[in-house]
């Protein structure tokens, strides 16, 4: 371990939590006689049975986010949101980021790998972007597996809860970013 401090002491407590955990749990698990490995494997069956219920779910919101990309909604939205969001100080070329989050983890993932590579990870746009990846859900993909896998049709309250979320995490993200950038 190096001598740098706090750091260190965190990058090698990090190395071991993992592993600790899952001792810590087959222990828990072996001291109250549970049958650890069936508990495992039975878990894992039903973990693969919501994966099979999901599926339907995935391909639906993946396709719409390729139809929203691909047939220049997305241009078009964030030329009509630009003059808006350069009030609180963010910068157009985040705004795709904001609209794709709430879709899809991996989309976002995709737009903030292209503004990182496109203005440097130590840029203003850069370190917006991942402030707000961090700092945003991925509302509606998390609504549609989650909700459709156990039968849940009323998720009204929950979307507007989910996007007032998330544009606060946009909002305080910006804030931020401005006031330590």
């Amino acid at each position: 371990m190096e001598n740098n401090g706090m750091g260190a002491v965190f990058s090698e407590f990090s190395n071991w939590i993992i592993p600790i955990v899952i001792l810590v749990i087959i222990t828990a698990g072996l001291f109250r006689k549970v049958k650890v490995y069936e508990s495992f494997v039975e878990g894992a069956k039903e973990g693969f049975n919501v994966a099979i219920k999901i599926i339907p779910f995935l391909v639906a919101i993946l396709c719409a986010i390729a139809v929203f990309r691909y047939s220049g909604a997305m241009e078009i939205l964030t030329t009509l949101l630009s003059p808006i969001t350069s009030l609180i100080g963010m910068p157009a070329e985040t705004v795709p980021l904001a609209l794709i989050r709430p879709l899809s983890g991996s989309g976002a993932l995709g737009v903030m790998s292209e503004l990182i590579s496109v203005h440097g990870p130590d840029s203003f746009i850069g370190r917006l972007a991942s402030t707000m990846m961090g700092s945003t859900e991925t509302t509606f993909y998390v609504l549609a597996v989650y909700f459709g896998s156990v039968g849940i049709r009323r998720n009204r309250h929950a979307v507007a809860a989910g996007l007032l979320a998330d544009a606060a995490g946009i909002i305080t993200a910006v804030i931020i970013c401005n006031l330590i950038f």
